[in-house]
């Protein structure tokens, strides 16, 4: 039997693309995850691993799918190798238990986790670049700016917050926040 295994690390992300190619491979049974793959604990990828039996193939689009890191990588694709379980890769092909299968396993393994260091610290960088400015601020941007506030503020004393938030856009609970502010 041949299992799907997609994940994307986010809520937000979208796993379509992963899901097609996986059909598309023609696999009978397809589990999905919404988790980073930085976690050990991924719910439906531990349903997956014990699913599988002696025979079976599990089938990713991409080798970071299911591992982040090198050790994790070989130690469950060495987990499945003992209990006669293939493992196919779509953007690499069936990971052979071989000398070379494994060899190359490892180095494509390596260059995963070496992708994902680099974002981690290109990030960093980043972050710590933007800390430096002045008016550096984490998080995200304000929706509104102190000039809209004012007004919406102003328009409040003479309007009800539904009239004000008609008017601006501005919700009543960021109006009673910014109240508070003040």
């Amino acid at each position: 039997m041949k299992y799907g295994y997609a994940r994307v690390s986010t809520l937000h992300q979208d796993l379509e693309a992963q899901l097609q190619a996986l059909e598309k491979e023609g696999c009978d049974k397809i589990y999905e995850d919404k988790f980073t793959g930085t976690k050990t604990d991924r719910p439906n990828f531990n349903k997956v691993l014990e699913e599988l039996k002696e025979g079976d193939t599990l089938v990713v689009t991409k080798l970071d799918r299911f591992a982040r890191t090198t050790a994790d990588g070989i130690n469950t694709i060495k987990s499945l190798f003992e209990h006669g379980v293939k493992v196919h890769v779509l953007n690499m092909g069936l990971v052979e238990d071989t000398s070379t299968g494994r060899l190359i396993l490892n180095v494509m393994l390596s260059f995963a986790e070496f992708e994902r260091d680099m974002i981690v610290e290109r990030t960093q960088e980043g972050k710590a670049i933007a800390k430096q400015k002045p008016d550096f601020r984490e998080g995200r941007p304000k929706k509104y700016g102190k000039k809209q506030i004012e007004h919406a503020l102003k328009l409040l004393e003479i309007q009800s917050y539904k009239q004000v938030e008609e008017r601006t856009g501005i919700s009543k609970s960021t109006l009673i926040r910014a109240k508070k502010r003040l």
